[in-house]
């Protein structure tokens, strides 16, 4: 009996999981295992809309698992032995593995400035988000900062300032927001932001957060009744713990095949894996991460055969930002992320971000029954990817 083991539900872990339920059903040598630390599947594209007070579907990992013969367990990751090829839960159990599939993830990387864990509100899970949307909803009117210019910290601010427009939102950032937009897509952006009332400060530096705004580098204090932080993310610290081979950001660094250089019986997949393409390090997407869980689990298969894992190739496609409800930018790209000179705004872009946002779980259904969906489909992007 082959024991894998898949720790991490989310889009990656998912995606690997629904994958190879389909591809070894029936076998009686293979075990799946999937640990996770909450039956919910996090939507964690969506979290932003759950943050401003919209409710999500309640999406419940084992109703999506049914009709498979996946092992769910509950329970976080608190080590690894790689050694003992085994998995420690934080109940002490253990769980042993002959493959895992690492897709722990990132969280918001609230380490470095002082007062974001005391003061600030993330969009790790769906408990924290509607933190948030409880406190927006006490507010009613006043200042809020949205700290981070990424996708997600714009898409944060107009969500906010669409379905709370008494308040003042101010979006903080490093560099300025659709930076790696081309200029037109970018000046859109801008004029969506501008239009829900969303004042942008670009350039600037936030050192500390407190309990009634956020300090900035030049001295300045920016006054905020509540604070999001979507600057930046960790991964676990279990890698590189375990002695799995990890880089400076404490990713793991995997081969062609997304096997850890050191411990080739595990596959790293998602926003954990430090895996190098053509153009460099990718960076952790869901537009990404999918990839990746697909092509761990065909690369498993082909292990099972006694055959040769594959190479993974990738090549980004969009740059898709929600302003809202009603609006939208999405900036397509080359394969290395650079910007084309094609974008999508307004309403078709509203629908073009719906159907990809909305596509995983679509996605992890067609797993379950079509068993030739697989990596070659995403290998460039793809419609079902973010």
């Amino acid at each position: 009996m082959k024991h894998i083991v898949i720790i991490g539900g989310g889009y990656a872990g998912m995606a690997a999981t629904t994958r190879l339920a389909r591809r070894v059903k029936g076998r009686d040598d293979v075990r799946l295992t999937l640990v996770n630390p909450q039956t919910r599947f996090t939507e964690r594209l969506r979290l932003h809309e759950a943050a401003s007070g919209r409710q999500l579907a309640d999406l419940q990992i084992p109703e999506m698992l049914a009709g498979t013969d996946v092992e769910f367990v509950q329970g976080w990751v608190t080590g690894i032995d790689a050694d003992a090829r085994t998995v420690r839960l934080d109940d002490e159990r253990t769980i042993g593995y002959d493959t895992l599939v690492y897709a722990l993830g990132s969280v918001a990387d609230s380490q470095d400035v002082p007062g974001v864990d005391e003061f600030a509100y993330t969009l790790d899970s769906s408990h924290n988000a509607g933190l948030l949307a409880r406190q927006l909803d006490r507010l009613g009117s006043g200042p809020v900062v949205v700290a981070g210019g990424g996708l997600t910290g714009i898409e944060s601010a107009a969500e906010i300032a669409g379905r709370h427009p008494g308040l003042d939102v101010v979006l903080l950032s490093r560099q300025a927001p659709g930076s790696a937009m081309g200029p037109k897509a970018r000046a859109r952006l801008h004029a969506g932001l501008d239009r829900l009332g969303v004042r942008i400060r670009a350039g600037v530096d936030v050192v500390k957060v407190m309990p009634d705004g956020v300090a900035l580098a030049d001295g300045e204090v920016v006054a905020a009744r509540a604070v999001l932080w979507v600057t930046g993310v960790r991964v676990s610290p279990v890698a590189a713990a375990a002695g799995l081979c990890v880089d400076e950001r404490g990713r793991i660094v995997t081969d062609a095949s997304l096997r850890s250089v050191s411990h080739p019986n595990v596959y790293v997949v998602g926003d954990a894996a430090a895996i190098r393409q053509p153009y460099g390090v990718m960076h952790g997407t869901c537009q990404s991460g999918i990839p990746t869980g697909l092509h761990a689990a065909a690369n498993i298969v082909r292990e099972l055969k006694a055959k040769q894992p594959k190479r993974f190739r990738f090549g980004y496609i969009h740059q898709p930002v929600s302003l809202g409800r009603r609006d939208g930018v999405i900036q397509f790209t080359h394969p290395d992320d650079s910007p084309t000179r094609f974008y999508l705004a307004g309403r078709w872009a509203v629908a073009y971000k719906e159907t990809v946002s909305a596509s995983p779980w679509t996605t992890y259904r067609l797993l379950k029954v079509l068993p030739w969906l697989g990596a070659a489909t995403w290998r460039r992007g793809g419609s079902f990817t973010r």
